[in-house]
């Protein structure tokens, strides 16, 4: 869910503007999955600019207490938004944590990273969520430590059906910054592509896993 479609537009068209967003419906990329897409999103790389790092923190930071109020802690999933998630737990002044996807073999076998009294109510940052398995498995592990999740914060969402509707399986909230229809939108607002390529790329999020970029 979008909370602010201004926040929404110019967050895309920062994520664009550094390319932690590329669209190339014409020279498509392979996910893990096997996936033919006409995007790729690494969010980590708005770490390395603090302009735009200061702005997705901070903004994340205010929807948190907006939506959620203040929670006892931030908890970022391992590794994307360690980085992020941090910042926004400094800027709220708040105890900071990430969940790793399994527990280590070794040491002392954690999951969880930091320090979360049980019984605390926590927001959970993500950096994307595409189907929403990971995140949610992040969930889990905090739960099953006693920790209750009041809901999670992203910076982007692929928005496909599937993580619609593993997050309401999983009765967990989930907002973002931006997601797929204003990264759209603003894209053709600045004729950062055309209208084939927007064509391309609503046809790909139509049914992404049988997506062809020749068709």
């Amino acid at each position: 869910m979008i909370l602010d479609k201004e926040t929404a537009k110019k967050t895309a068209e920062l994520l664009l503007q550094i390319n932690a967003i590329k669209l190339q419906p014409q020279q498509p990329f392979t996910w893990a999955s096997g996936w033919q897409s006409p995007i790729y999103c690494d969010n980590r790389i708005t770490l390395s600019y603090p302009t735009i790092r200061n702005y997705i923190h901070q903004e994340m930071a205010k929807q948190i207490e907006t939506i959620y109020g203040k929670p006892d802690a931030i908890v970022g999933v391992a590794t994307g938004a360690i980085g992020i998630g941090m910042l926004v737990a400094d800027y709220l002044n708040l105890p900071f944590a990430y969940v790793r996807p399994e527990a280590k073999k070794h040491g002392r076998k954690n999951q969880i990273e930091g320090h979360i009294e049980p019984g605390s109510a926590v927001i959970v940052v993500e950096d994307l969520i595409s189907t929403g398995k990971s995140s949610l498995l992040a969930v889990e592990a905090l739960k099953t430590a006693n920790i209750s999740v009041k809901g999670m914060l992203a910076i982007f969402t692929y928005g496909f059906d599937t993580a619609t509707t593993n997050f309401e399986k999983a009765e967990v909230e989930l907002h973002t910054l931006s997601d797929y229809s204003h990264l759209l939108e603003q894209a053709a607002d600045t004729n950062y592509i055309t209208q084939t390529q927007q064509d391309a790329l609503e046809t790909w999020r139509q049914d992404p896993a049988n997506w062809d970029a020749n068709n």
